[in-house]
């Protein structure tokens, strides 16, 4: 809430301003003086300050004793953001006389708390909550400025390490650069510049640039010459991006939007969400992102999950019907038809009755960074973390510290998929000029899930053609889908996808004209920083051709199926469904361990478990058979266990 709306809504509704009213008695008795007073209050009720201060500046300086003129004075110093001006009238005020301010204290403990002077703020506030005439509307506010000035006071005698670098002068300028994006693999920098208009504009506007990274470089430094994304920037404002994990999507802000500004840059309210993708001619014309996601007020600030499922924005409220002050997140998810599900507010403890703000969703799905001036914090908005529970709640918040945060606003984070890595914008000195960029390393206690991406290829098994596919990643031990992606033909089938390590993965890939590949591999004890790779060569439906199921699973010994079987087999279901003439037979193998004739006849019993339930989903049995060859065929030796489990397998070859 800003000062304008705090000391003038809320005190002017409890008639706490008495001493800005005209026609009233006031404490002192000169008619020139209190003249003079009431042109000021004019002034100042039609926003005028300039004129408001040289008069009232005037005025405290010939009447030492009008405690009206000093309150309003600093009335007028709080509102243009200006607390440490305000700070030496308000306190004369309050000597003067504090009965005809009820709100002295509160405001003055605002200002101290304004300049990170904590304890004033502390001492201000606490005789504020104990006078007999405390607000009760502003109560909620007075105790968080206290609960702050406490947690800000203890956070500077334990600051945690913070030491930002510059990104470099190919990245930052002399204008101001703010709002980072950074792609899963680190390579890609996409951010908000604010650059001067045509001089038949004289203003300024926000555009994008984008740089890339070196390989094997560090993301605090190496970054080539930032150029602008032509085919997104107009001469209205662009800001505030997201970019997807693969750096294909952009999903960005445009505010203002009337005339031609090109197709579909029309908005529907203030601010609206709008996305552009990566073609092989470059960014394709940004299209809004329609009614469900966009209202008749204000949407900013998106930040995508890894998997491209859900989407996370800054809404505006309004107030009194016209100026946009709360701000809280929401979230909107996609369904398999690509259609956006109606945002709700985010359940749990960040959203509060203040604002929040420059949202970013790690990879990891689970850690939620944002900035707010609603929790407990050092001044300003500050940023803090929140983690998903298992309930689907989000957390309670936690501040990254001081001198992360400071008594100013900070926002704009991002954090790299390894979680060791932040990038904010920041003024402070040293820089190029206005907002920089700069990188940091997080502390342990800030660091989301360790998270690697697993990147490949997607081709022609026989001719090596890159192809576009659909990716699903499902968690072994869950059964839940993580993730949902596609492989990009433009970029030779590549795909990207984030994932947390620690757990055991199935991949299937498919494409309409070949057979769906299947693989699983596990990043249990994965540590590595470079990415895991995982190449999907496809098979023509073709009489002879085969497929390993790799994620076919039964007990040891057994023939029966486990849970974590069904995705694939339904996978295969699917495949049979769509493809009616397709006729295969089921497969079965085991390792050489044991008798060779148990071998064979539980390799027979598994190949016939999947035939049945295959038919238990709809397929005709006529449409397959099912053999057994126990140990009779190994892809690889039988010497570790390691090319066992490979031989263990279950496969379906095209009739």
């Amino acid at each position: 809430m800003n000062l304008r709306t705090l000391f003038i809504l809320v005190l002017l509704a409890t008639s706490c301003l008495a001493f800005a009213q005209p026609n009233k008695t006031y404490t002192i008795k000169d008619k020139r003086a209190i003249k003079k007073y009431e042109e000021a209050l004019a002034a100042y009720q039609q926003y005028n300050y300039s004129i408001c201060t040289v008069i009232l500046n005037e005025i405290c300086n010939e009447n030492k004793d009008f405690a009206e003129a000093f309150y309003l004075l600093a009335q007028v110093y709080a509102e243009q953001g200006q607390m440490q001006e305000a700070i030496a009238p308000l306190e004369k005020g309050i000597a003067l006389n504090e009965g005809i301010f009820p709100m002295g204290y509160f405001m003055l403990g605002e200002c101290y708390f304004g300049v990170g002077n904590y304890k004033k703020a502390e001492e201000s506030i606490t005789k504020y909550i104990r006078a007999p005439k405390s607000n009760p509307q502003v109560h909620e506010r007075a105790t968080l400025i206290l609960e702050s000035a406490y947690f800000a006071q203890e956070s500077m005698k334990y600051p945690i390490p913070f030491n930002p670098v510059n990104l470099g002068e190919k990245v930052n300028t002399k204008n101001d650069e703010y709002y980072p994006a950074i792609s899963a693999d680190g390579k890609t920098l996409l951010y908000t510049r604010l650059v001067p208009t045509p001089d038949a504009f004289k203003g300024k506007q926000e555009d994008f640039f984008i740089a890339g990274r070196k390989e094997n470089t560090a993301v605090m430094t190496n970054w080539e010459q930032a150029r602008p994304v032509v085919e997104i920037n107009t001469l209205l404002n662009e800001g505030a991006p997201t970019l997807s994990a693969d750096g294909q999507t952009i999903v960005f802000t445009a505010c203002e939007l009337f005339g031609d500004w090109g197709p579909n840059r029309t908005g529907i309210g203030s601010c609206d969400l709008f996305f552009s993708m990566k073609t092989a001619q470059g960014w394709s014309q940004p299209e809004n992102m329609g009614g469900t996601i966009n209202s008749g007020i204000w949407e900013s600030q998106p930040s995508m999950t890894a998997d491209g499922s859900t989407i996370y924005f800054v809404r505006g409220k309004k107030v009194n019907g016209n100026t946009i002050e709360n701000q809280d997140i929401y979230y909107s998810q996609i369904n398999r038809y690509g259609e956006w599900s109606a945002p709700k507010k985010i359940p749990g403890k960040v959203n509060t009755k203040g604002r929040e703000e420059s949202v970013f969703i790690h990879p990891d799905g689970k850690t939620l960074y944002f900035s707010s001036n609603g929790h407990p914090g050092m001044g300003g908005l500050d940023i803090f973390v929140s983690t998903l529970n298992a309930d689907g709640n989000w957390g309670t918040p936690r501040n990254l510290g001081y001198p992360i945060n400071t008594h100013g606003d900070e926002n704009s984070i991002q954090v790299t998929t390894d979680g060791k890595i932040a990038l904010i914008a920041s003024d402070r000195e040293g820089g190029f000029g206005g907002l920089d960029l700069y990188a940091f390393e997080l502390t342990d206690m800030n660091r989301p899930r360790f998270v690697t991406y697993v990147e490949g290829y997607v081709y022609d098994s026989k001719t090596n053609v890159p192809l576009q596919a659909s990716l699903q990643l499902t968690n072994l031990n869950t059964g839940e889908l993580v993730a949902d992606a596609v492989s990009n033909k433009s970029r030779n089938g590549y795909f990207l996808v984030c994932l947390p390590t620690g757990e055991d993965y199935a991949l299937n890939v498919s494409n309409p004209n070949y057979l769906f590949y299947s693989s699983n591999f596990s990043l249990k004890n994965y540590t590595s920083q470079e990415p895991f790779r995982k190449d999907a060569p496809l098979s023509k439906m073709e009489a002879g051709a085969e497929i390993i199921l790799e994620n076919i699973f039964f007990a040891s010994n057994s023939f029966a199926l486990e849970p974590q079987s069904y995705v694939e087999l339904n996978k295969l279901v699917d495949l049979l469904t769509r493809n009616t003439q397709l006729r295969i037979r089921i497969e079965g193998h085991t390792d050489s361990d044991g008798d060779e004739d148990k071998n064979l006849t539980l390799s027979k019993n598994r190949a016939a478990s999947v035939k049945t339930y295959l038919e238990s989903k709809g397929i005709s049995a006529e449409r397959l058979e099912s053999e057994g060859f126990g140990e009779t065929k190994p892809i690889a030796p039988n010497d570790n266990s390691v090319n066992k489990a490979k031989n263990r397998r279950t496969a379906f070859r095209v009739l």
